[in-house]
Formats: C-alpha cells, sequence, structure tokens
C-alpha cells in the first residue's frame, strides 16, 4: 500500500533535531544564520513558531481598525480567517481560478471596498503563480498585499515577490524540507520587522520537551509510512474498525485542540530554529526535482479526465496531487483496494462571503474541494507505480464517468483567455 503522503525529512535531520534538544545552543546565532540562507531576499525576516503566529504577529503590530476587510483566497486553513477575525478584521473570500489556483485579478478588483485593507492570496498544491497584477491592484488601492508561500517552497532560492509585503514560508510538518514546525516571514518594511520581532520576544517559549516530543512522534510515523509497514498498518486498522484516514489527519496537525489564538503565540524554541536553518542552508534540490518529475509523469497521463489544479501556473512542483472528480468518495475506496492511499483532507475550508459584500461568491472554491481526491505524490513513489496509479485513475474515469470531470467551472476571464489561447 502507497500512503498518501511522507513526511520530507531525512532520517539524519531526525538525529540532528534530537541533538539541538540535547545541545545548548544560542538562539540569536540560529536566527540570524536563517535570515542569510535567505540568499536572493533583500527583505527583513522574522522565523516564528508557525505561519499562523507569523500572520497572528503582523496583524498584531499593524492593528489595523476594527471592521476592515481582508480579501483572501478563499480556499484556506479555518485558522487564518479565524486569526483575522481575532484580530477584529473581516475576511473576504476571493474565488479561485481553477487553472493557476489563485484568484484572477478582476475577481479581486471587484471585492475591494472603501473597508478593505489587506490582500492575502496562497499559492496552492505546490504551485507557483504570476501575482505581479493583484500586488499592482492591491497597491494602485492602497491596500497591504500578502502571500502565503507555504505550499509553494522549493529551497531557499525562492524568496517570494519582492514586492509583497509580506511574503509566508512554512516548515511545518507535511511541508517539503519539513522542520516539523516553524515558520518564516519576509517583510519589505525592515522597521516593522523589528517590531514584530520585539513582541514575539515578549512570548514565552515552546519547550524543547515539546519539540523533542514531536521528533520521536514524527520519527515513528515515518517509519510507518514505510511500503510493506503501511499496508500492515491500515490492515490492523480496518480489523479494528478504526479510520485509517482520520487517525493519520489528527496525528499531523499542527495545532490541534481549542480555537484560542494564544496557543500561536509562542517563541519558537531554540532547537527548531536549528533544524529550519539545517534545513535551510541543505534543501534537498534533489527530492524536490524528483517531486516535480513524478508530479508532471502523473499529470501527463491522466489531464484528458482530471487537470491537477493550477496546472497553467508559472511553476508546479505538485506538493500534492489533488484528482478532480465527481465521486471522491468511490474514487477514494477503488484506490485503496488498488494499493493507493488517498484521502480528500481535512485541514482545507472555504471562508464564508459577508451578506453586505460585493465580492463573488466562492462557487468555484467550494465545487473544487468538494471534488479533489488527494493521491500519493512524493519521490519515494516509484515511476512504475505512478504509471500503475494512472492506469487505476483511468480505469476508473472509465468505468465511472462517461463525461468526466475536467475540473469545477473557471470564473468568466479564465473561460475567455483560455478560449483565446485555443
Amino acid at each position: 500500500m502507497w500512503c498518501r503522503k511522507r513526511i520530507d525529512i531525512a532520517w539524519s535531520d531526525l538525529a540532528a533535531g534530537l541533538a539541538g534538544v540535547i545541545f545548548r545552543f544560542q538562539r540569536e546565532p540560529l536566527e540570524h544564520a536563517i535570515e542569510k540562507a535567505w540568499t536572493n531576499s533583500d527583505r527583513a525576516v522574522v522565523s516564528c513558531l508557525s505561519v499562523r503566529s507569523g500572520w497572528d504577529l503582523w496583524l498584531g503590530e499593524l492593528d489595523l481598525p476594527k471592521g476592515s476587510e481582508v480579501l483572501m483566497s478563499a480556499m484556506t486553513i479555518p485558522d487564518m480567517a479565524d486569526i483575522a477575525m481575532g484580530h477584529g478584521l473581516v475576511p473576504v473570500p476571493l474565488d479561485l481560478d481553477p487553472v493557476t489556483a489563485v484568484p484572477t485579478p478582476e475577481t479581486l478588483r471587484q471585492a475591494i471596498t472603501p473597508k478593505s485593507r489587506l490582500v492575502l492570496i496562497a499559492h496552492l498544491f505546490g504551485s507557483r503563480a504570476d501575482l505581479n497584477p493583484h500586488i499592482e491592484l492591491a497597491h494602485e488601492r492602497g491596500l497591504l498585499f500578502a502571500e502565503d508561500c507555504a505550499q509553494a517552497y522549493v529551497g531557499p532560492q525562492f524568496v517570494g515577490h519582492s514586492q509583497a509585503d509580506a511574503s509566508l514560508f512554512s516548515f511545518g510538518t507535511i511541508k517539503t524540507n519539513t522542520a516539523l514546525g516553524g515558520g518564516v516571514l519576509h517583510l519589505r518594511d525592515a522597521d516593522l520587522c523589528q517590531q514584530l520581532k520585539d513582541r514575539q520576544a515578549q512570548y514565552p517559549s515552546q519547550s524543547r520537551t515539546h519539540y523533542a516530543r514531536r521528533l520521536l512522534k514524527y520519527s515513528g510515523l515515518k517509519f510507518l509510512s514505510l511500503y510493506p509497514l503501511f499496508a500492515l498498518f491500515t490492515r490492523i486498522c480496518r480489523l479494528a474498525g478504526i479510520d485509517h484516514g482520520a487517525l493519520l489527519n489528527r496525528s499531523v496537525r499542527g495545532f490541534a485542540g481549542t480555537p484560542d489564538i494564544e496557543r500561536f503565540r509562542f517563541q519558537p524554541s531554540v532547537p527548531l530554529l536549528a533544524l529550519i536553518a539545517r534545513r535551510l542552508q541543505r534543501p534537498d534540490r534533489k527530492h524536490i526535482e524528483q517531486q516535480r518529475e513524478k508530479g508532471e509523469r502523473l499529470n501527463r497521463q491522466i489531464c484528458s479526465v482530471s487537470k491537477c489544479p493550477g496546472h497553467k501556473a508559472l511553476s508546479h512542483h505538485y506538493w500534492v496531487f489533488p484528482v478532480i472528480t465527481d465521486l471522491p468518495r468511490e474514487l477514494i475506496s477503488y484506490l485503496h483496494q488498488q494499493g493507493f492511499d488517498a484521502t480528500q483532507g481535512e485541514s482545507m475550508r472555504i471562508v464564508k462571503r459577508p451578506d453586505d459584500s460585493p465580492a463573488r461568491e466562492p462557487i468555484a472554491s467550494q465545487q473544487l474541494l468538494d471534488q479533489m481526491v488527494y493521491v500519493p505524490m512524493y519521490p519515494q513513489l516509484t515511476d512504475k507505480a505512478v504509471d500503475r496509479l494512472a492506469e487505476v485513475l483511468l480505469q476508473f474515469f472509465a468505468d465511472h464517468s462517461p463525461n468526466p470531470s475536467m475540473a469545477p467551472p473557471m470564473p468568466e476571464e479564465a473561460r475567455l483567455q483560455e478560449a483565446k489561447e485555443a
């Protein structure tokens, strides 16, 4: 059984993380090492416990007027919208164009009102979109612009858009080159960045013990993801009447528990900073390239029945590979029978549109979320397995979808653009 996702960290990195728990490194040199590792960045850098923590930290320092609107990608993790609301702000969804996996500039333009203050657009699924038009529009209207690069990281050579007011990067559990936690913000305003650092310095620090437990826990999950062991694990769960998918989703959740915003307000532990620095200084570019090649290999074979969201973005390294189908539960069951674990995921939600907002209802985003099935995609997946996965998917669509769902409806301007290109 091929598991749905493997944790992207080597045993040597896990060992280095545990060594960091034992040895007493100093915080300041590690923070400086993280800043220096982003060689192409001309912006200020601050390291945080997570992207959520950095987002909360930035919003807290911006201190926008209560009731201000944050225009954000309609599909996101719930915490990002919840944190904005925790600061008295109003999240407004920007419906996604499935071919680029970001809102179109026209979608952004339509959503702007006198109460709008900030735009947050996420690069999703491993794709990286052209945000130049979005940033220009936001700045023309006097809005701040942030990009969420958590799913688009491909090494420290990618530092985000230089004109973005903030670019957010994640080293969370299931992210590329993970450190099992941590986030890094790149900010245009160096003075504001220093204020963020000063504010964060007042937070308590994540304990070494807590981080050590994470390292041990995910060492076990990494071992469990090996092909024969994962098959045994799923079999045992089935015999015990346990939903292995739900169990795994709970296991890799970064911030389980109550929605209290205070859970994000911790400094990253020194061992976590040490592992982030190591991962930045030794990026596994071979694995990243292999991931992209595997994704392209699968996409070429199944694009006639299901196009990966973001397939027309500037680039795509297939951090995850969502297959689009009208029958997600049936596809998951069929894949499992054929030896491939799959899931619809539980981490993403659609931001609710305020009743008085001129923004479009996020219909395409909701349909995309409802139809996505994440299939296995990682460097350890053999070419033979990728080809077999393609065969299984093609057979499923042939058997179940006489008129296969190619993608959710595209916004009108995207349809017109595709018609021109055709």
